[in-house]
């Protein structure tokens, strides 16, 4: 069994009601309309699997790979644990929050929870999220939402390019209009939306909120985690490690000539974000190009990076 063979992944699109076509104007992507929010760039979630593109493994669903080679991976979760997307909020998403694994485990089928983490590819001038509230208690939390008092009610974050935001579970949140983020997170699904703008879908209907589950699980009142970056720099690379936890580390590697990376102690997901090089291993040489996505497996490398390249790194 190869391990020294980088896993390349086709993505999976989908299309929202507030996506749009920056996808394929920041990527290159084949994009299926102008109204494409989001994507799944490494999954193995049923909604949405990203597919190996080559190597002895072509073709294959990520899932499927994760269940029948766990060599490559060496892990003891259940389900391959995380999923890497690019979002396109070409307008406001919903306001949302998710439940955690406890709760997600007894209300949504067994489904994992959603804590999530965001790094802002790009930002429109005046972009802002929502990033928690203000309410104290829960009845104030259910009067303000059922009062409509959302400018009171929501916490507004203005972003720019190269910030990062952690989204633990019971986290208000949305992405506003004009950003587009490389989002890690649990590998799920389940989303509770508090609030839509009173936006109808294509069909003239009011999108579904989940109101009660909502409250329930939202964390009152708001706990925030500041952030503490923390950056390693040698020759050719700069490592800042963003958030390391029970869920997931999650880094940006700046890449500038060439740089030698120990081999791999985890299997390690990689996203190019910026820039183009290349990715050598033994005798063998990988082009790496801004939008590809891959795992390196379990005991991968040592290897070395050379280029101009900047990559969001994540592991379990």
């Amino acid at each position: 069994m190869n391990t020294n063979q980088p896993i390349f992944l086709q993505p999976v699109f989908q299309e929202r009601i507030w996506g749009g076509t920056k996808l394929q104007e920041l990527f290159g992507y084949s994009i299926p309309s102008d109204n494409t929010g989001e994507c799944w760039a490494i999954s193995a979630h049923p909604n949405g699997q990203s597919i190996v593109k080559d190597g002895p493994y072509a073709g294959m669903p990520l899932g499927t790979l994760w269940s029948s080679h766990q060599e490559l991976f060496r892990s003891n979760a259940k389900v391959f644990p995380l999923l890497t997307k690019l979002l396109d909020a070409s307008d406001d998403l919903s306001v949302q929050v998710h439940p955690d694994d406890s709760y997600a485990g007894e209300h949504e089928n067994g489904e994992l929870g959603k804590t999530e983490c965001w790094y802002i590819v790009d930002a429109e001038p005046g972009a802002a999220i929502i990033y928690g509230h203000e309410a104290v208690s829960k009845d104030q939390l259910r009067q303000m939402i059922e009062n409509g008092e959302w400018d009171e009610l929501l916490t507004k974050v203005p972003v720019k390019a190269g910030d990062f935001f952690y989204v633990p579970s019971g986290t208000i949140h949305a992405l506003g209009k004009g950003i587009v983020v490389l989002e890690t997170q649990q590998s799920s699904d389940t989303t509770y939306r508090v609030y839509d703008y009173d936006r109808r879908d294509k069909n003239g209907n009011l999108r579904e909120l989940h109101l009660e589950k909502a409250i329930d699980v939202t964390t009152i009142p708001q706990a925030y985690e500041p952030a503490k970056y923390f950056a390693a720099e040698r020759e050719g690379i700069v490592q800042t490690t963003f958030v390391s936890n029970s869920f997931f580390t999650v880094e940006k590697w700046d890449i500038s000539g060439k740089t030698e990376i120990p081999a791999n102690k985890k299997y390690t997901l990689v996203s190019v974000i910026e820039g183009s090089g290349y990715l050598r291993v033994l005798d063998n040489e990988y082009k790496l190009n801004k939008g590809d996505h891959l795992i390196l497996p379990v005991d991968f490398g040592p290897y070395e990076l050379d280029g101009q390249l900047k990559l969001i790194i994540s592991r379990e």
